[in-house]
C-alpha cells in the first residue's frame, strides 16, 4: 500500500504534529514501507494457529464476586477534619 503526501499531512493533522515538507516526504517513506510489510504479514495462513492472549497458557484463578467495603473505612477516613458514621462531612455548597 502507498502512502501520499496528502495522507501523511491528513496524519500528522490528526496527531496534531507540525512537519516540515522535508519531514512529509521522509514518512511518506517510512508509511508505505510499514503498510508494505503489514501486507506481507497478510499473506501468512494462519488458521490453524489457536487465538492466544499470553505467551504462557494458564487458567486465571477466580474468586468470589462478593460485595465489600474494601476493608479500608476506618484508614480512609482517620484523616477527614470531620466524619460522621463513615461518611466524608462537607460544607453544603446548594441552597
Amino acid at each position: 500500500m502507498s502512502v501520499d503526501r496528502a495522507t501523511v499531512h491528513r496524519i500528522a493533522s490528526l496527531a496534531r504534529l507540525a512537519i516540515t515538507e522535508e519531514e512529509a516526504e521522509q514518512l511518506e517513506k517510512e508509511l508505505s514501507g510499514i503498510f508494505d510489510w503489514v501486507a506481507q504479514l497478510d499473506e501468512l495462513d494462519t488458521s490453524a494457529v489457536e487465538p492466544m492472549t499470553r505467551v504462557a497458557a494458564m487458567t486465571m484463578r477466580l474468586r468470589k464476586d462478593e460485595v465489600t467495603d474494601g476493608f479500608y473505612a476506618d484508614d480512609i477516613v482517620k484523616n477527614a477534619p470531620k466524619v460522621d458514621d463513615h461518611y466524608f462531612v462537607v460544607p453544603k455548597i446548594i441552597e
